[in-house]
């Protein structure tokens, strides 16, 4: 077997056993396994027999397990979606990169709305715009995990240089939407969001993102510098921000109520008794922040469109480009819309209460029907039940929504990452001319019939002539190369069965 089983790949640790559904399900199980051993014990030691008619275990075991198999089956179908939906963004993202870097001129002269420009500044404004291409997914990463603004380590160094007011002077009340934040509605206040207490961030002394090793720290608020070497952030610009930047991911701690639920209640309970036994005066509550956000991953598109426009407007490409272009950012607005349906349309609570509680009774009262003919092995045979059942379900509830920082949710960092390292290669082509390199010494266009290179080719005249060929020097030559050459890969490509 050449494929890896990825159960039994590798070693065991906290966070491969996190990726499982047993440190969710197994409170239930052993709930419903000691109910299980109760019915057992009391059945076999004669005290009283519990066991129940069991007509209905099969007629509802069955339509139970359809509904539990649609439950997961729609919640996969979400997953696929969503990485089709990201498929469809990598490559309207390079195609725009590529389109942007091959077609926009770099000669510029004054003509129409275009102004004479050198070509330093023409590759600036063309490498700028791939910039904001690159935020764009990050933009929506950060969209559709619920984290507003754009005050982030991965997405502001790309967007930082974009208009801040609407009438170009700052003014607070000129603020465009794209800078507005529920959490820094004031600049000059950096949110602390561990403590829930507000903190002054002078203007004066602005963040510096910094890219190197020796970054400082406050700029990731309070977040610890990762022990190996991976740092994606410190290949984007160092940039200054007015305020703290938030890290590139903010995944929730792992604590101990992610292994034991049931202290999750307890925690309930002492919270409840600690309100009601502190005066009302005492209790604090989090400050109520008005809610100014805008959709950023929208805003990155307006300017984008925008220059498209620009360029339409200019002439500067031919009209069938500026065709291809609006074309790629209808997919990239499309796929925003669909990936913001998935993030947000779960199956309705109903539903998903119903087919809890549905369950719940049924492996409450599977015990009872088949203790009579199992006997002590209804204790293993319902703890198998439990687990399969309820497993299916919470994975259901698991990859419903893919977009988060489950260990089993899409990694949309590293999406991110590859749409990054793919527009940074497209801005390493030199749009050479073809002439420059199909001419080449090393370059056999004839191969396999003819393996004389370009040159040569060339330098044999005008006309060509096939060797080994009859055929009249030129087209014909040509022709009559091109078939031995098809027939020579179709012979040496096909095995011998």
């Amino acid at each position: 077997m050449v494929a890896s089983n990825p159960l039994f790949s590798g070693r065991w640790t906290v966070k491969k056993f996190s990726a499982t559904v047993i440190n969710d399900i197994w409170p239930e199980v052993l709930f419903f396994s000691l109910v299980a051993t109760a019915v057992a014990v009391v059945t076999e030691t004669k005290t009283k027999n519990l066991g129940i008619n069991s007509s209905l275990l099969t007629v509802l075991g069955t339509v139970l397990g359809l509904v539990i198999s649609f439950r997961t089956s729609s919640a996969y179908e979400r997953y696929q979606d969503g990485r089709k939906m990201w498929t469809n963004v990598n490559t309207a993202t390079r195609n725009l990169g590529q389109m942007i870097w091959i077609h926009v001129p770099l000669n510029r002269e004054d003509k129409g709305l275009q102004r004479k420009q050198t070509n330093l500044e023409s590759i600036i404004e063309k490498k700028s715009i791939l910039n904001l291409l690159q935020a764009f997914p990050v933009a929506v990463k950060h969209f559709l995990r619920g984290e507003q603004g754009v005050y982030y380590e991965d997405l502001y160094p790309l967007i930082s240089f974009l208009p801040k007011y609407a009438n170009g002077v700052p003014n607070p009340e000129d603020r465009l939407p794209l800078w507005h934040d529920h959490q820094h509605q004031d600049p000059d206040a950096e949110y602390n969001e561990k403590s829930g207490e507000q903190q002054r961030h002078t203007r004066g002394e602005p963040t510096l993102v910094e890219g190197k090793p020796d970054s400082r720290s406050s700029s990731r608020l309070g977040t610890k510098k990762r022990k190996d070497n991976f740092d994606p952030e410190a290949a984007l610009p160092d940039v200054e921000s007015e305020v703290p930047l938030k890290p590139a991911r903010n995944p929730p701690k792992t604590t101990l109520y992610d292994f034991i639920p049931l202290l999750r209640f307890l925690r309930w309970g002492v919270r409840v008794i600690m309100r009601r036994a502190l005066p009302g005066e005492s209790r604090h509550r989090k400050k109520n922040h008005i809610a100014v956000e805008s959709n950023v991953p929208l805003e990155i598109t307006l300017f984008l469109a925008n220059y498209t426009g620009f360029l339409m407007r200019s002439g500067l490409v031919q009209p069938a480009i500026v065709t291809a272009l609006q074309g790629n950012l209808a997919t990239l607005q499309d796929t925003l819309s669909n990936l913001e349906r998935i993030c947000n349309t779960p199956l309705p609570f109903a539903y998903q209460a119903h087919l809890r509680m549905s369950l719940w009774l049924y492996l409450l009262f599977l015990p009872f029907q088949v203790v009579t003919a199992m006997h002590y092995i209804t204790i293993p045979g319902t703890a198998f039940a439990s687990f399969l059942l309820l497993g299916f379900l919470e994975i259901g509830q698991e990859i419903e929504n893919p977009f988060n920082y489950d260990l089993n949710d899409l990694d949309l960092d590293h999406f991110c990452l590859d749409i990054q390292r793919q527009l940074h290669e497209i801005t390493t082509h030199t749009n050479p001319d073809p002439s420059e390199f199909v001419f080449s010494p090393l370059n056999q266009p004839f191969a396999p019939a003819d393996k004389r290179s370009a040159s040569e080719l060339i330098a044999g005249g005008n006309e060509y002539v096939a060797p080994d060929s009859d055929a009249a020097p030129g087209i014909n030559s040509i022709r009559r190369t091109l078939v031995r050459s098809w027939r020579d890969v179709d012979t040496f490509t096909r095995k011998a069965y």
